[in-house]
């Protein structure tokens, strides 16, 4: 095997899934746990609604900043040191996030300073959880073969899915009681991912003592892994968009009131989480099949989600569109990555794997902005103009798959 072309070597042990799942599972609940309960905070406190936008988008950009700079680390000091460090450090940033606002809901401390905390916390939440994504999954590429990893990917997928639904919906569940106690909530789970890292989770060598003498840094465009970025960059926007949007679509279109507007978002965003951990049970499930061809079937099939919105009329409707989308999307998303790792050298895992979760940062940064003005001109033509992208991104990906056969 020369130094430039992807490892192939017979890994010396299973991926500890165990721990990885529970991680993932644990880290994104308390991600979009936060989602959940920052409009409720911020209209508590008396602030303005761009608050919580700025919070967010805060957090989306040291991640989106940061995940590559991490994934980097865990190559050189391994994965483990880093999922603890940034396991730790998201953990005192959430309970110095839920500590000074129980004391802001209590008018211990002012209107300004809960802003300033509400936006550096999730910044710093942003900043340390994004050591995690990267890192679990260069976890599983280091001990993966090639045509296992879409598999182990989907394990991760389905526990990301599974807090992305969770997540609100607990914390949802738990600030119609409490809001301070939500927020507690929310923050003991990464001790919670803490502890299970540091328990069950074996170490390992750096993977870069296994670099090739002379072998240089990935660079930040490598071309390696552009198609994968740019499949990253474009599902994850799409998925930012369709969950930005729907409240004031189904506020909009179906003419509903505000709070019952707010509940259909929430069936909406539930049942994206149920069809995205379907599909990525079948990407589980049919092992044999091509990664690309995955891709264009996702693809494909998400497009068709996201076109069907423009024509929506009522509830039902607009569930069964954003289920159809969510299920094509859950068939890309393991595959982008395992396309990535597949790529590059066990030294570069990390780096690879932050590169991506830098790309899909940047989708959650730069999809809302689009979505938001798009939706000013016509409240479809965000929707057709993502589906048309991923059919775009379908035929792309089939073009490459046939001549990948045919060479």
């Amino acid at each position: 095997m020369d130094a430039t072309s992807p490892s192939t070597a017979v890994p010396a042990t299973p991926p500890p899934m165990g721990p990885l799942v529970f991680a993932a599972l644990t880290g994104t609940m308390a991600m979009m746990a936060f989602v959940a309960v920052v409009g409720p905070i911020v209209r508590r406190l008396g602030l303005p609604e761009w608050v919580a936008g700025l919070s967010v988008t805060a957090g989306g950009l040291l991640w989106m900043l940061l995940a590559r700079w991490w994934g980097s680390v865990g190559d050189r000091r391994g994965r483990k040191p880093v999922l603890l460090i940034g396991f730790a450090a998201f953990a005192l940033a959430y309970w110095a996030l839920a500590v000074g606002i129980d004391l802001a809901l209590r008018q211990k401390i002012g209107g300004l300073a809960a802003l300033a905390l509400l936006v550096g916390a999730r910044a710093m939440i942003g900043a340390f959880y994004a050591a995690v994504p990267p890192t679990a999954a260069a976890v599983v590429a280091d001990h993966t073969l090639p045509r296992e990893r879409p598999v182990a990917m989907a394990k991760l997928g389905s526990a990301n899915a599974m807090g992305l639904v969770l997540g609100p919906a607990a914390a949802g569940w738990l600030a119609g009681h409490d809001l301070s106690l939500a927020l507690y909530a929310a923050a003991a789970l990464p001790v919670i991912a803490l502890a299970a890292v540091w328990l069950l989770l074996p170490g390992g060598r750096p993977a870069a003592a296994q670099r090739p003498p002379g072998a240089k840094p990935m660079g930040l465009l490598d071309a390696r892994l552009r198609v994968a970025a740019l499949t990253g960059f474009a599902a994850m926007g799409s998925v930012a968009i369709a969950q930005v949007l729907v409240g004031f679509f189904a506020i909009d279109r179906l003419a509903l009131p505000v709070d019952q507007g707010a509940r259909v978002a929430g069936l909406a965003l539930t049942c994206v989480g149920c069809a995205l951990i379907v599909s990525q049970q079948c990407v589980m499930r049919f092992k044999t099949v091509p990664l690309a061809r995955w891709i264009v079937l996702g693809a494909a099939i998400a497009g068709c989600g996201f076109a069907s919105v423009a024509a929506v009329q009522s509830q039902g409707m607009l569930l069964a569109s954003y289920g159809v989308m969510a299920f094509g999307m859950g068939l890309i998303f393991p595959n982008f990555q395992a396309m990535a790792a597949n790529a590059v050298q066990p030294h570069e895992q990390g780096a690879a794997a932050g590169t991506l979760s830098a790309a899909q940062g940047l989708g959650m940064v730069l999809g809302p902005l689009l979505g938001t003005l798009l939706y000013r001109v016509s409240p479809a033509l965000p929707y057709l103009l993502v589906g048309g992208a991923l059919w775009a991104l379908a035929l792309f990906s089939h073009v490459r798959l046939r001549r990948a056969t045919t060479a």
